[in-house]
């Protein structure tokens, strides 16, 4: 009876003690966590937001001129009309006036009315439109790979900023573990001191070390706080809980049993220069193109009235001016061919084709310069790894040796000099780990970047 009534109860008793420890692993933040933060926060992410919308409004403006144009106006004039034989130049800055030569009965001035509308369809360009239509798609994706490749580059500055944190976090960690060990050993020489057991001189030397490590836990204080206001520029919040992180900063994970595969070959930078090239042929290829002749159907309609009326008497009323209307309608085919232009445009069409060709080569030295770096980092990650192993070893031996330093002097076998040479080997120590974990959290940074994927880093620190 009474282990049927227990047994519930210690069930319920553990279920209690692990429901707090499952809401502490939620609660838990990591790098991964702050990157959505500063996805939706950093204002440079929505500029390249517009820069896309931007590219996707010029894409269909391109588009839009394979449509049909339509071109319509109306006009209301009140003039003269006397014509005159010859011929001229339709240039800009012209108007046409239509009349007889000889005087006609009536007024000396009349009203006109006009309105036309025309249609304008390029039927045939020998294929220059659907360059540029393919121009302006490859400015398209690579506003979006540029964006990508914004957006990898704003993961390395945030993991290299969030690991700097961690970096002055640790040191004033490390500082503030230094000046307690220092005020151990001030404290213990002043009591030896009173007791006649050592010189006043210990006390003061240690004194002096103590001040000296206040000092430079002040200095690592207001770094660790300035690196501090520098992860929040991206994130906007004033908050940061890298407790955990801290802990894994010294501590990382062990490296994957395999090497990373390199994926170089769909990385953003390289994207951008893909499609920076598909850009410049496209280009070109319209650019040559447009030497070529164009075919419209042209269709057109027009309305004219005038106060002039069909016997010669001329009315200089206003309203007469909508009188005496015609109706004309006009279609056609019709082909353009600017000759002057054909040289020109195989000139800029050649200077664009150089443009690929030079973005091609670009698009080769990149790939194998983030070929080479990406297997160099790897093969420093791996000899990283294994001198922060060594390094934590060095410290725990550090740790203990001081330790029994630390009782020798209490029983006066060893000096007060001794003691603080054998402190500043464990400072020592320490410092090396801490500056080895810093250069092997970097090496994933630059890593991540490389291969465009950010998983490892963001999960493990």
């Amino acid at each position: 009876m009474i282990q049927s009534i227990l047994a519930p109860a210690l069930l319920w008793l553990a279920m209690l003690a692990v429901c707090p420890l499952y809401a502490q692993q939620a609660e838990e933040q990591n790098l991964g966590s702050l990157w959505p933060r500063v996805e939706e926060y950093y204002p440079g992410v929505a500029a390249k937001t517009s820069a896309i919308d931007a590219a996707a409004y010029h894409q269909q403006a391109v588009q839009g001129r394979m449509l049909p144009h339509v071109y319509a106006q109306a006009q209301n004039t009140y003039g003269t009309y006397a014509g005159s034989a010859g011929a001229f130049f339709p240039q800009a800055g012209f108007f046409n006036v239509s009349g007889l030569t000889q005087p006609l009965a009536g007024s000396t001035t009349a009203a006109n009315t006009f309105a036309s509308a025309l249609v304008q369809w390029e039927v045939f360009s020998f294929g220059k439109l659907r360059k540029e239509r393919e121009a302006a798609g490859a400015l398209f994706h690579q506003s979006v790979s540029d964006k990508e490749t914004y957006l990898l580059q704003l993961k390395k500055i945030l993991s290299e900023r969030y690991i700097s944190l961690l970096y002055n976090h640790a040191k004033w960690a490390w500082t503030a573990k230094n000046a307690e060990r220092l005020d151990d050993i001030r404290h213990i020489t002043a009591t030896l001191s009173a007791s006649g057991l050592r010189p006043a001189a210990d006390s003061l030397l240690a004194s002096s070390s103590y001040v000296q490590a206040l000092g430079e836990h002040d200095k690592w204080s207001g770094l660790r706080q300035a690196a501090y206001i520098h992860l929040a520029e991206l994130h906007g919040t004033d908050t940061v809980d890298y407790t955990a992180s801290a802990q894994r900063f010294g501590n990382p994970a062990e490296m994957p049993s395999h090497p990373m595969i390199p994926r170089n070959a769909h990385h953003p930078m390289l994207e951008v220069l893909n499609q920076q090239q598909a850009y410049y042929k496209a280009s070109g290829e319209a650019q040559k193109r447009a030497s070529l002749p164009s075919i419209h159907l042209l269709g057109g309609y027009a309305y004219r009235g005038t106060g002039i009326g069909p016997n010669g008497t001329v009315s200089g009323a206003w309203a007469d001016g909508f009188s005496h209307t015609t109706n004309n309608v006009l279609a056609g085919i019709g082909i353009t061919w600017n000759l002057t232009n054909l040289h020109i445009n195989r000139l800029q069409g050649a200077q664009r084709f150089k443009e690929a060709e030079r973005i091609q080569f670009m698009h080769a030295r990149y790939e194998r310069a983030l070929q080479a770096d990406l297997s160099a980092s790897q093969a420093k990650i791996r000899q990283q790894y294994k001198q922060l192993q060594k390094t934590s070893r060095g410290v725990q031996q550090a740790q203990d040796a001081y330790r029994m330093y630390l009782a020798r002097y209490k029983s006066g076998l060893i000096t007060l000099s001794e003691l603080l040479q054998i402190r500043l080997l464990l400072e020592q120590a320490e410092n090396t780990h801490i500056e080895a974990s810093r250069d092997y959290w970097m090496l994933r940074a630059d890593e991540a970047e490389q291969t465009a994927d950010f998983e490892f880093l963001f999960n493990n620190l």
